[in-house]
């Protein structure tokens, strides 16, 4: 398979696993909520590669469906690399605005993505998604880029979405009209393999029904027709001869739709059409009944079904009175996307979240069919309160200017609002800086030494239980505080009073011990020194 080779790449391609765990702060002042918790919808302020990696003990392998809409890297977005990638050369790319006259912003661009689009993978479920927005500037790239971290296997589609109705007759060559959306899954269902990524139907229009019709009052309903010939197919050919001694053959260069066989049992069935004088070519009856209940989705979305670049800024100008952000995508749009991608209770992604858009997409979907679907988004500018979070209160309660019913009455829902806190690092402990909460630790640790998922929910911190693992149940003794961890320790007591044992092997994290191993292998405990010994499992 090639592969595509740039400035930084080496430095890069495994970045994302040095990138440390940080905490996520809760901010319930932001948040819409009665209770704040990861298990919400989320909005998550702060460099979207560190909250990626903050979001994997508690969402990784959960997430349905990813769309992003990353820098076009045009050269006039002047957006700015900052990942501290431990490389002379890459540090001095930091802080540096990217424009035209930057040679390396290609590289730059591509240094961005991979980081990024490796966590993404990590968040993706098996049979998960991500469809990613961009144009001719970067698709090339993009394309053999995701060859390589999702697999050249995996791709499903690049879609072409019409994003203006209106010509530039200044263009120099050409009227730009359309931008791509390119579709990877994780794990694409191929040949034999059964599970993985399943596109869903769109809902038939009326447009398309309207075809149908019932001209001799069929019992069967309405019904349309198709030619009994196709332009391609085997060499074979044949004459048939209908019941009431028509007799019919492909036209010179054609070949037959149908078997002999089923055209023999459509006759017989009346599923054969003669035309009303019953003088016309033979045709093939489909009845609407037959149809599948929804219509595949085509490569090409017209901005009369998904929306335009001036419909996206309709929603936040009722929402806000004005259009705060220049180059939101249509709520249609990523519905369309959500439509494909997702059931009624799965959790959709957007790390580059920008003014907000795909969680109006899923507030607006939800209210439409019932649906429980979740949304996380990401966003690191200062306008992650005051307009991507905003614009997500104002669609829930509801804007009574708004012209839009939706936007007038609000979808309702809930969501949490959170920011990056500081690193967790072992290190830390030892000196009694930047201690992280017992919840914080507790969802590091689990995901660290399991690799499973991390439930709040599941935790006692009166027994120090943290959660159940395929093979262990995990317990923490630890407080964030220097002096609690310099004098306590996993004494005789505290193995008396663990919970009655389940059958699992006990893994007991603590700073020390003050039992023999005799006694951990009589209690049937495995014990995890801190901050050292975090890693020992290794998954």
């Amino acid at each position: 398979m090639p592969t595509l080779n740039f400035k930084g790449k080496t430095f890069v391609q495994n970045h994302y696993l040095a990138v440390k765990y940080h905490q996520l702060v809760p901010k319930a002042e932001l948040s819409l909520t009665d209770k704040v918790s990861l298990h919400d919808n989320l909005i998550v302020q702060g460099d979207n590669l560190k909250a990626l990696k903050a979001l994997l003990p508690t969402y990784a392998g959960k997430v349905k469906c990813i769309y992003i809409d990353p820098p076009y890297n045009t050269g006039n977005e002047n957006w700015v690399y900052n990942d501290n990638v431990n490389s002379p050369m890459i540090k001095e790319w930091l802080g540096s605005v990217v424009d035209k006259e930057d040679m390396t912003r290609h590289d730059k661009w591509l240094c961005l993505m991979m980081p990024r689009l490796k966590l993404l993978r990590e968040l993706l479920s098996e049979d998960g998604a991500i469809f990613i927005s961009c144009d001719d500037n970067e698709q090339h790239n993009l394309r053999v880029l995701l060859d390589e971290v999702f697999g050249q296997q995996n791709f499903i589609q690049n879609i072409i979405w019409q994003k203006k109705y209106t010509q530039s007759n200044d263009a120099k060559y050409f009227s730009d009209t359309h931008d791509f959306i390119i579709c990877y899954a994780k794990n694409k269902i191929e040949g034999e393999v059964k599970t993985g990524f399943a596109l869903n139907l769109l809902s038939r229009t009326d447009e398309q029904n309207e075809r149908y019709s019932n001209q001799d009052n069929d019992s069967r309903g309405d019904w349309m027709t198709q030619p009994l010939h196709a332009k391609s197919g085997t060499d074979t050919t044949y004459t048939f001869k209908f019941q009431n001694g028509v007799e019919w053959q492909p036209p010179s260069g054609t070949f037959p739709r149908y078997s002999i066989e089923t055209l023999k049992k459509a006759d017989e069935e009346n599923r054969i059409w003669f035309g009303v004088k019953g003088d016309a070519v033979p045709r093939m009856k489909k009845f609407l009944s037959e149809m599948k209940e929804g219509v595949t989705s085509k490569s090409i979305w017209l901005y009369n079904e998904v929306g335009s670049n001036d419909d996206a800024k309709k929603p936040i100008k009722e929402l806000f009175g004005d259009n705060l952000f220049a180059t939101p995508k249509p709520v249609e749009l990523i519905k369309r996307i959500i439509t494909l991608a997702t059931n009624e209770s799965d959790i959709v992604l957007d790390s580059f979240a920008g003014s907000g858009t795909t969680a109006h997409a899923v507030l607006a979907l939800n209210k439409e069919d019932g649906g429980n679907r979740k949304f996380i988004l990401v966003e690191q500018e200062d306008y992650a309160n005051t307009i991507t979070a905003e614009r997500v209160r104002r669609v829930i309660k509801g804007v009574p200017t708004a012209k839009s019913e939706l936007l007038k009455k609000g979808t309702g829902g809930t969501f949490s609002y959170f920011e990056l806190g500081k690193t967790i690092e072992m290190e830390s402990l030892l000196r009694g800086q930047n201690l992280p909460s017992f919840i914080e630790f507790a969802r590091y640790l689990f995901y660290t030494a399991t690799g499973e998922e991390f439930n709040e929910k599941d935790m006692d911190t009166k027994t120090g239980f943290i959660g159940e693992s395929k093979n262990y149940d995990v317990y923490l003794f630890y407080k964030d505080d220097i002096e609690w961890l310099k004098q306590n320790a996993l004494t005789l007591d505290q193995c008396k009073t663990l919970p009655k044992f389940k059958e699992k092997q006990r893994l007991v994290f603590a700073p020390a011990k003050y039992v023999d191993d005799y006694t951990c292998l009589e209690y049937r405990i495995d014990f995890c020194q801190l901050p050292y010994e975090i890693y020992r499992l290794n998954r």
